[in-house]
């Protein structure tokens, strides 16, 4: 890992079917982030795209299918558009962005992640645990891979994943250092400080069982298409390696925001080096039940 990366964790929406007006938000928000040092630039969940909500008011048939129509509509190849055009914001903005997008795999469509830098692709997750809500859009992903940036190892969780503890542990064990939290969650009541405490947790252990630095933010904003709305209240949070909390965002509800905080590559090997450091006492050959 470089000595310091700042890392800038966005709290923003995106409009589904509105993919350019999106990345003209995201291209805002890196222009921003740039201003402020950052290195790196995380932007949440499915925001490229946009979050098709999923909580029908009507005729669950007429909406599903509809939905349905709209997912396939607006998904993106991992060579498309899309990342191309993030690629191009990144390159402009001399920092590595990661954002979410529906992602069209073929016959199949994934909640996708990407890492861009100024020369292209980095690195891309598909989160593993769908929620009920979701399954009917995309399929759970692979194991993860960690990418290896000028800023150091990068992984990611989606949303639900960080809530699972074999998410990051799966990234751990391909030495990540900076594990990336995106979320679209909207957990009562509805406010960034209740996002906060319900994700707070579960990043906040993440980074502690595993030694390593976590950056998270939520979507903010209000989503409707085929009927059906949703209302995301935004916040972000940096967490270091001993599960501290680095930098934390609180504002208005459903409002945009940014935070950015250093990371430093000294914290890390301190920690690392601490009697408590969890990860060192793993016994992975205990472990077998886990996976029946």
């Amino acid at each position: 890992m470089r000595d310091t990366v700042r890392a800038a964790a966005v709290c923003m929406g995106g409009l589904p079917g509105r993919t350019k007006d999106n990345l003209a938000a995201i291209d805002e928000w890196a222009a921003r982030a740039a201003c402020e040092g950052a290195d790196l630039a995380l932007f949440p969940e499915l925001c490229v795209t946009g979050f098709l909500p999923n909580h029908p008011r009507g005729e669950h048939d007429v909406w599903l299918r509809e939905a349905l129509r709209i997912a396939r509509r607006t998904a993106e190849p991992l060579d498309g558009f899309a990342v191309n055009a993030l690629a191009g914001i990144a390159k402009d903005r001399g920092l590595f962005i990661a954002a979410g997008m529906l992602e069209d795999a073929g016959n199949v469509l994934f909640n996708t992640h990407v890492l861009v830098g100024p020369d292209g692709l980095a690195g891309a997750w598909r989160k593993m645990h769908v929620p009920m809500y979701e399954l009917p859009f995309y399929n759970g992903g692979p194991a993860p891979d960690v990418a290896q940036t000028p800023l150091g190892r990068i992984g990611a969780n989606i949303c639900f994943d960080a809530l699972m503890p074999e998410s990051a542990r799966l990234l751990a064990v391909r030495q990540v250092e900076i594990a990336l939290f995106p979320f679209a969650a909207d957990p009562p009541p509805c406010t960034p400080a209740g996002w906060s405490a319900w994700a707070g947790p579960a990043v906040r252990a993440r980074c502690v069982e595993n030694g390593i630095f976590g950056v998270a933010c939520n979507y903010s904003g209000y989503v409707e298409a085929a009927g059906a709305e949703q209302r995301f209240p935004g916040g972000a949070t940096i967490v270091g390696p001993r599960g501290d909390v680095i930098a934390e965002w609180d504002g208005p509800a459903g409002e945009p925001g940014m935070i950015v905080a250093g990371l430093r590559a000294e914290t890390l090997r301190e920690a690392r080096a601490e009697p408590e450091y969890l990860f060192r006492f793993r016994r992975p050959e205990l472990y077998g039940a886990l996976a029946k």
